[in-house]
C-alpha cells in the first residue's frame, strides 16, 4: 500500500472513528492521521481510560470494522 492509498484509507475511516468516539476532535483527528497508538492515546486523554482499556476498545473497534493498521 503506499502513501495516497494509506492517506485515502484513513480519510474514509475518520467518520467512523468519530462516530465511535464522538469526544474526538478534528484536531485529534489531524494529530492521529491513522497511527494506530496516536488514536489510544487520544482515548486516553478524551475519555480518561486506562492504557489498557483504550486498547482493547480499539482492539474490537478494529475486529469489527476489519481495519488494520
Amino acid at each position: 500500500m503506499n502513501k495516497d492509498q494509506a492517506d485515502g484509507n484513513w480519510k474514509q475511516l475518520k467518520g467512523k472513528v468519530k462516530e465511535k468516539w464522538g469526544k474526538l476532535t478534528d484536531d485529534d483527528l489531524t494529530v492521529i492521521e491513522g497511527k494506530r497508538e496516536q488514536l489510544v492515546g487520544k482515548i486516553q486523554e478524551r475519555y480518561g481510560y486506562q492504557k489498557e482499556a483504550a486498547e482493547k476498545e480499539v482492539k474490537a473497534w478494529e475486529e469489527h470494522t476489519k481495519h488494520r493498521w
